[in-house]
């Protein structure tokens, strides 16, 4: 499964870790995902969808 918020399209992004010596490894950023059940307007029904904790909150903020 891939991960990305299939509401926002939020993907994982790409930096680094560094430590106290400053070394930089590559590390990567992903969203927090949660599989949510959802009603779909246009299909009529409820959907399960991947989406990610701030677009979560902001369906909840706009309901």
């Amino acid at each position: 499964m891939s991960r990305v918020c299939q509401l926002t399209g939020k993907r994982p992004s790409v930096g680094n870790n560094r430590s106290h010596a400053l070394n930089a490894t590559k590390r990567r950023f992903c969203p927090n995902l949660i599989t949510k059940k959802l009603f779909d307007v246009k299909l009529g029904r409820v959907r399960n969808m991947r989406i990610s904790a701030s677009a979560l909150r902001t369906l909840t903020k706009t309901k």
